[in-house]
Formats: C-alpha cells, sequence, structure tokens
C-alpha cells in the first residue's frame, strides 16, 4: 500500500482538529461543522479507513511511528562525539 506523504498528513491531522476544537466550541455552526466533516473525510481518504475518528487515530500513529524511525536512524552508526575544536 502507497503511504501518503508525512507532511500532508501531519497538515490534514492538524487541520481536522483545529476543526474539532471549533465544533465542539460551536456545535449549532453549520459552517464549521461542515469544514470540520470535510476535512474528517480528506483525513478517511488519506488513511484509508471508513470513519473519521478511526482515522485521526491512524493519522497520529502514523506519524508517530515515523518520528520514532527517524529518531532511531539518527542515533545508528554515530561515534563517539567530537568537541568543537579538537583533532581526530
Amino acid at each position: 500500500m502507497l503511504l501518503p506523504a508525512k507532511a500532508e498528513v501531519a497538515r490534514h491531522l492538524e487541520r481536522y482538529r483545529a476543526w474539532e476544537r471549533l465544533l465542539l466550541a460551536a456545535p449549532a455552526d453549520h459552517v464549521v461543522r461542515g469544514n470540520f466533516e470535510n476535512t474528517g473525510y480528506t483525513l478517511c481518504v488519506l488513511m484509508g479507513k471508513r470513519c473519521a475518528r478511526e482515522a485521526a487515530d491512524a493519522a497520529e500513529r502514523y506519524l508517530r511511528a515515523a518520528s520514532s524511525m527517524a529518531r532511531a536512524r539518527g542515533s545508528q552508526g554515530r561515534g563517539p562525539s567530537r568537541t568543537a575544536g579538537t583533532c581526530p
């Protein structure tokens, strides 16, 4: 399965969470509800889920796994650190 770009997932997850907060603050606002549902749908398409809540959870797991893999890759193969100005 092709995975979406992490930056795109992060951007759409951030939008989803922002509209979610606005919807909780103003549940009767139809414009806010429409935007929330649209961002949820986009997240569903990106993550291959049928429910926006599942898509948001999957996006968070995907981003968390991607960042932990990047940290693990960054720490592999490093030798002892050298301070500036010292000769090898």
